[in-house]
């Protein structure tokens, strides 16, 4: 049973973090607009892959997650 409390705890952390993180984007201007981000826009279609955001969020997660690794 203790296995399964560990996981509820980081799964409550992590569901947290999660949703500090979607009250707080809206206040960082930048994020999903930055260059490299694909956006196409039509009469009745709009498409939109943030790859340079991705790969931002991806660098900062791999930092973060190796520096509680050690």
């Amino acid at each position: 049973m203790p296995a399964i409390g560990k996981i509820l705890i980081i799964s409550g952390v992590v569901l947290i973090i999660v949703g500090i993180g979607f009250m707080v984007s809206d206040k960082i201007p930048f994020i999903g607009r930055l260059p490299g981000d694909i956006m196409i826009k039509k009469e009745r279609f709009s498409f939109y892959f943030p790859i340079t955001t991705s790969i931002i969020i991806s660098i900062i997660l791999t930092i973060i997650f190796s520096l509680f690794r050690k």
